[in-house]
This record gives C-alpha cells, sequence and structure tokens, in this order.
C-alpha cells in the first residue's frame, strides 16, 4: 500500500516511516507536519491509507480526518501517543472516519510497538481489498438493571467507520424499559473496546457494560461486544465469543452477531446498521427481516462512509433507510413504552 504519514513530531514520524518501509509490502508517499498539508497531499497524491496523528499544527487530527473524509475519502488509521490518555479526541476522530486507533512505535527498539502498528496496516488492507473486490454500487461502568428473563425486545447495532459518534447520537436522551435489552457490534480493536464503552457510558441516559463470555441479554442497559473474536448469541440467550471465521477482516462481525439473532432470538428485534466501510452486516440484516424482525439503515448522506448500510440496501435487507437524527425516533416509536 502507499501510505501518507501526518505527523509533526520528526521522531515519531521517523519511526512510522521505519515501521511501514521495514518490509517489501508498503510505500510511504508523503508525509505530512500540518493537519492542512496532510488534507492538501490527500487530495494531490492520494494514498491508499493515512497514519494521522491527532495533535498537530494548523488542524488538529480530528479535523483533518473530518475534511479528508469530504474532500478525498480514504482509510485513516489514528497513531498517537497514549491514545487512552486522549479518550475524547480518538472517539471524535472514529465519528470522523478514522477506521482505527493505534500508539505510536518509539524509534529506539520498539519492535512490539511497530508489530502492532504493521497488524492494523495488514488488516486494513484486508479491508480496502474486501471493499475493491466486492464494490458497492454508486468513569466505572455501571452495572445492569434488567434481567434476561424479563427481556422481550432486542434492539440490535452494527456500526464500523464513523460509528462510535452515530450510536451515541440514536441512543442519547433515551432510557430504554427494563424489557428491552441493546446489543452494539462496533467494528473496534478489543484493546479499545472497554475505552469505547466508557466514552459511549458518559454520553448516555442508559448504563453501558462490555460483554463478558457466557453474559445474558439484560434489559435497559447497553451492551457492547469487546473482543477481536465474534459476538454470538445462544439459543439460551446468553453471549459466547468465537474466532471462526477466522479469516473474516471484520472483527468482530456484524453478520454473524445478526445471524445469530435471527436464528435465536424468540422475541422481538430490531436491527439498526449504521456507516461503515464495507458490507459486513447486510447479509445478517437479511437474515434478520427475513426471520420477522423489523431492519433499518443508515442514509448515504448522513454515514460517514456509505458502505455497509449501501451494501444492505442493495439486497433489500432495510425495511427502511433513515438520515442518522430519525434512526433514534425511529426506534423510540418501535419499542413502544
Amino acid at each position: 500500500m502507499r501510505i501518507g504519514i501526518a505527523n509533526d513530531v520528526m521522531l515519531a514520524a521517523e519511526a512510522l516511516r521505519r515501521a511501514v518501509t521495514a518490509g517489501n509490502e508498503h510505500q510511504v508517499a508523503w508525509i505530512a507536519r500540518t493537519g492542512l498539508e496532510a488534507v492538501r497531499l490527500c487530495r494531490d497524491d492520494h494514498p491508499d491509507l493515512v497514519l494521522m496523528d491527532l495533535n498537530m499544527p494548523e488542524l488538529d487530527g480530528v479535523e483533518a480526518t473530518r475534511r479528508i473524509m469530504h474532500e478525498a475519502p480514504c482509510a485513516i488509521l489514528l497513531v498517537t501517543g497514549h491514545p487512552q490518555d486522549n479518550v475524547g479526541l480518538v472517539f471524535r476522530a472514529l465519528g470522523a472516519g478514522a477506521l482505527d486507533v493505534t500508539a505510536t512505535p518509539v524509534l529506539a527498539g520498539d519492535g512490539d510497538g511497530a508489530r502492532a502498528l504493521l497488524a492494523k496496516i495488514k488488516t486494513i488492507g484486508k479491508l480496502i481489498r474486501f471493499d475493491r473486490a466486492h464494490p458497492a454500487a454508486p468513569g466505572a461502568l455501571r452495572s445492569a438493571p434488567g434481567a434476561a428473563g424479563q427481556v422481550r425486545h432486542l434492539l440490535a447495532i452494527g456500526a464500523s467507520t464513523g460509528g462510535p459518534m452515530a450510536i451515541a447520537a440514536i441512543l442519547a436522551g433515551w432510557q430504554a424499559p427494563p424489557d428491552t435489552a441493546i446489543v452494539v457490534v462496533q467494528h473496534i480493536d478489543a484493546s479499545f473496546a472497554s475505552h469505547f464503552a466508557r466514552w459511549l457510558n458518559e454520553q448516555l441516559s442508559m448504563p453501558v457494560r462490555v460483554v463478558a463470555e457466557n453474559d445474558t441479554v439484560q434489559g435497559g442497559v447497553v451492551q457492547v461486544a469487546q473482543s477481536n473474536d465474534h459476538l454470538t448469541l445462544s439459543a439460551g440467550q446468553r453471549f459466547h465469543y468465537r474466532a471462526e471465521p477466522l479469516d473474516d477482516p471484520f472483527r468482530p462481525s456484524v453478520d454473524v452477531f445478526f445471524k445469530c439473532v435471527a436464528a435465536h432470538w424468540a422475541g422481538s428485534a430490531t436491527g439498526v446498521l449504521l456507516t461503515g466501510m464495507g458490507r459486513d452486516g447486510a447479509a445478517g440484516l437479511l437474515a434478520m427481516r427475513q426471520a420477522g424482525h423489523v431492519t433499518m439503515a443508515q442514509d448515504q448522506a448522513s454515514s460517514a462512509v456509505y458502505g455497509m448500510p449501501r451494501a444492505a440496501a442493495e439486497i433489500n435487507a432495510a425495511m427502511d433507510i433513515f438520515p442518522l437524527s430519525k434512526i433514534g425516533p425511529a426506534i423510540r416509536d418501535r419499542i413502544r413504552y
């Protein structure tokens, strides 16, 4: 891949350059020292991927990501020092269209950091190849108040690029009733999933918690997948994680979870597919619709990346396609209380 580097710290940029060029798979297209320069270079010399720092002169990584996704869209990986210390900025950038986040490797002897970066790049490369091969046509977490036996409705939400902000938007200002469970499958690395849950917990009126192996479905709470393995739902209404399919670049897979809902959920359910790169979730949403559940997808105009919702629209998986601002009210209208 041709990779652009946006980082104003000379040593950090050199560490990234060395990591990227260590093998023969990738080349550095350019190095930008400011966010504004990164936007210009994306327009003039479009890369396959940008390694984007958060804190830069002229434009920070959040605004640079937003402008790139608007003016010259490409894959963006946030690479910044101590991302756990900048959770708010990270999720703003993910909401603007960045795919994932990792720490900047140290120049001297940081083999583990370089390997972690290259692993992220490899995964994103799979996403890019998959998308091109299957093109779409033009605080502490609070405990859950509900109990599995009382849950009658399941709201299943799947998202990828731009998903954190979209999920927060549709659930903001709402407390789900005790008989309604909410499960979120967001493409995000396991190392940052707990931070995502904490951040989402701060945005919502409802409690948010990560899903552990063998947890039960719980009402009145948002339950978030936390593993690079795929979240599944058993006939006994318990959550499990499984590695297969191993070659699926979308982890955790929205398709896997939606298909489990279609196969095993005995009550009523609503499936919602939000913004994201690729086609994950479309087949699962169709399975939910065919099982008699309500299905929705985000529209193109309000999506950070119109890949997953477009794939759902192409196969008629979504009963309704809404702008982001209309999805929350539509959910609450569906789940009358």
